[in-house]
Formats: C-alpha cells, sequence, structure tokens
C-alpha cells in the first residue's frame, strides 16, 4: 500500500500538469483544432482530447470490443469501480466508472494503459476514456 506521501506528490505533479493544460489551452485559444473535442458535461478537467477508436492501439481497440460484448475480461480486476480521484473525468455519483486494463506489450503487470467507461457496465457504456498514463490524462473514444 502507497504511504500517503507518495499520494501526496503524485496528486501534486497532476495539479501541476492539469494547470499546464490549462495554460495552453488559453494561450492556444478554443476552436484552434479539429482533435479537440468539448470536455463532457461536468468535466473538471480542462479539456478532454477525442480519440477516434481506430487510432488506438490495437490491444486498446481488442479491450474496447470485449467491453462491449460484456466479456470476458483476461484480468481478474477489469471492470472493478473506478474511483475518479484524479478528477480527470467528468463528476459522477461513486460506482457510475469502471476500468478495464489494456494490454502493455513487455510489461510483466497490468501496465499503466486502461479504458474507464461511464454507465452500465459493461456491454452498454455511456462514454469510454483511454489512459496511457495511468490516469494523469484521459481521451474521450469515439468510433
Amino acid at each position: 500500500m502507497r504511504s500517503a506521501e507518495v499520494r501526496r506528490a503524485e496528486v501534486r505533479r497532476a495539479v501541476q500538469k492539469l494547470g499546464l493544460a490549462v495554460a495552453l489551452t488559453l494561450a492556444v485559444g478554443a476552436g484552434t483544432s479539429a482533435v479537440h473535442a468539448r470536455p463532457p458535461a461536468g468535466s473538471t478537467s480542462a479539456q478532454t482530447q477525442a480519440v477516434t477508436l481506430a487510432t488506438l492501439p490495437d490491444e486498446a481497440q481488442r479491450t474496447y470490443r470485449l467491453i462491449q460484448a460484456g466479456g470476458p475480461f483476461p484480468y481478474p480486476k477489469d471492470g472493478i469501480v473506478f474511483g475518479n480521484r484524479e478528477r480527470q473525468l467528468p463528476a459522477r455519483a461513486r460506482g457510475y466508472y469502471h476500468e478495464y486494463t489494456v494490454k502493455t506489450p513487455g510489461s510483466h503487470n497490468r501496465g499503466a494503459r486502461r479504458i474507464v467507461c461511464g454507465g452500465a457496465p459493461p456491454a452498454t457504456p455511456k462514454a469510454c476514456y483511454y489512459t496511457a498514463d495511468h490516469y494523469t490524462s484521459f481521451r474521450h473514444i469515439v468510433e
């Protein structure tokens, strides 16, 4: 289990990154790129980038298809509740978000990549998000 000091350091880094994202967003201006989507309603992050399913790594595409099919999932922790402690996703009641592992080639554990979906799990999510950096940033998956 992590110490509180390590967790506080992680939170400080996340807040610093969020501040940088806000500054960059303001500096660049709104509507300058088609890559950016509007943040989902109730989002607490400065901006959520959209990513098409086809541009995600093959492993993420497979995980997404498993989610849509309702499983079976290869990792025991797939489908567990995602608490959104980093507050990068829109605020929702506990239990709304569920996380799924995206296999990381060469990793001997679950790695850092995940898909987090909100809504009724697992086959009918309302929105899914991809993170390649263990919840530091998310990209809204669009088909």
